[in-house]
Formats: structure tokens, C-alpha cells, sequence
């Protein structure tokens, strides 16, 4: 039983839910971005992340990946959770993407594979690493502001630099729901495992596999309802509203302008 689809399904809502909690932990550590304004984090990762889809040089984005290594140790990120959580995920399924680049891009060959009559072109070698390397960067970049940064904080951030209220409130809306659904999604599991017998065979799996989908597809309909008129019926109008302002002091003008001066400095250097 503790090998069974159920089992496996419990764990990963398990570990879903306590990721965003190792979230909000790292959101109310002291650290270097959570001392900036959020929409200084918000605009500053931003404009690294821009910078680093314009550049075109290794070296450069090699450099912006540290500065983020840099940023994460500084913020009391883990640098071990964003290896289990950013850089081995991205990597494999980056590098699943960039394969056939290695043998499909023209150019001089540095390695040639008889058996399989195929060959790597250096140049192919290049645009591999290149399109790796930058998404672990960008990616690094927003896992880190989303870690230090409390999503509510996000939001607001985003609509203060006015992205539509409509956007923002589908964010807000998609991110609660989310771990509603995952939470009744375990519940509905919980409750199923507590009252089976034995071991289901594969087709008894995949048919409560197939009921439940349906009955949380009919749950999740009707809960979107009754969620978006309890909002309605507490003032909710499309505005992200804290009981703490954002107010910029002298470092979060620094911050700022050091932000978007790397960015502008490394999209000028790795053109």
C-alpha cells in the first residue's frame, strides 16, 4: 500500500504544499532583497532577467548566473533547495529541448559518432550551452524574488506598475486555488484510503483515477462560484489591498538604480 498510486499521490501533494511554506519562511528572513521595496525587487529581477534573454555572450550570462548565486546567499536562500528545486529540473528538461542542436546546427565538428552516423558541430555545442545557461539564469533570477517576496506583495507590485487589475486578479485567483484544490484533492484521498481493503489492480486504479478527476473537476466548478461571490461580498473590486504601504526610503532608490545599471551594463556587454 505505501507503493500504491494513492501513496505516491498523498506525497506529492505533501511536498507541493510544504514548498510554498519554505516560501513564506524565506519571504520573513533578514536579507538583502527582503529589506528592498517590492517593486524594486519586482522591476530589479525584471531587468536582469531581461538582460539576460538579450545576451548573446557565455561569459556574460556565465557572470549574471553568479550575481544570482550571489543574490539567493545574500537573501538566506538555500542554495541547495534552488539545486533540487531550479537547476536539476530545468537542466534536464532545458537540456532535453537543446539536444538536437547538438546535430542539427552546421558547422566544424568536435566529435563525431560513427555508430549513430552523427556528428557535434561546435557551433551546435554553443547554442546548446547558450540556451541552457540561460534559462537556469532567468529562472534562478524569478525563483529567487518569488522566495523572498510574499506573492500578495507580487501582486501589488504588479499593479502599482499598472498591469491590469483583470491580470492581477486572475493571478491572485489561480495561485489560491491552486492549493484549494490541492488540498481537496488530498482530503478526497485520505478519505478514499482510510475505507479500501487490499490492493486495487491496475484498471480499479485507473478508474478511481478517472472518477475522482471528475468529481474535483465538479467540486472546483462549483467552489470558483462560491469563491468569487464570497469576494464579491466582502468589498473585493480587483485591487490588491495590504495593511502595509510600500514606501520607498534611500536604499531602495540604490537598489533600484544598481539593478537596472547591471542589466543595462550586461545587455550592452553581451550583445
Amino acid at each position: 500500500m505505501s507503493h500504491s498510486f494513492i501513496a505516491s499521490t498523498l506525497r506529492g501533494f505533501t511536498r507541493a504544499l510544504s514548498k510554498a511554506l519554505v516560501s513564506e519562511q524565506v519571504s520573513a528572513r533578514p536579507g538583502l532583497l527582503q529589506q528592498l521595496d517590492p517593486r524594486v525587487r519586482l522591476v530589479g529581477m525584471l531587468a536582469l532577467v531581461l538582460a539576460v534573454v538579450l545576451c548573446r555572450r557565455l561569459d556574460i550570462i556565465a557572470a549574471l548566473l553568479g550575481l544570482a548565486v550571489m543574490i539567493a546567499i545574500a537573501s538566506r536562500v538555500s542554495i541547495a533547495s534552488l539545486a533540487k528545486r531550479v537547476w536539476l529540473v530545468i537542466f534536464v528538461f532545458t537540456g532535453l529541448i537543446a539536444l538536437p542542436a547538438l546535430f542539427i546546427t552546421p558547422g566544424s565538428p568536435v566529435l563525431i559518432l560513427p555508430a549513430l552516423s552523427l556528428a557535434i558541430s561546435a557551433q551546435g555545442l554553443r547554442t546548446a550551452i547558450l540556451l541552457v545557461l540561460r534559462v537556469e539564469t532567468a529562472v534562478t533570477f524569478t525563483t529567487v524574488l518569488v522566495l523572498c517576496t510574499p506573492w500578495v506583495q507580487v501582486l501589488k507590485a504588479l499593479r502599482s506598475l499598472h498591469l491590469p487589475a483583470e491580470v492581477v486578479t486572475m493571478l491572485a485567483m489561480t495561485h489560491r486555488y491552486v492549493f484549494l484544490l490541492i488540498e481537496t484533492a488530498n482530503q478526497m484521498f485520505e478519505s478514499r484510503q482510510s475505507r479500501m481493503v487490499g490492493q486495487l489492480t491496475g484498471p480499479e486504479k485507473r478508474k478511481m483515477t478517472a472518477r475522482t478527476a471528475g468529481v474535483l473537476l465538479n467540486k472546483s466548478i462549483d467552489m470558483s462560484q462560491e469563491i468569487y461571490l464570497a469576494m464579491l461580498s466582502r468589498g473585493f473590486r480587483g485591487e490588491i489591498r495590504l495593511l502595509d504601504e510600500f514606501g520607498m526610503r534611500a536604499r531602495d532608490y540604490a537598489g533600484l538604480a544598481a539593478f537596472l545599471f547591471v542589466g543595462c551594463a550586461a545587455a550592452w556587454m553581451g550583445r
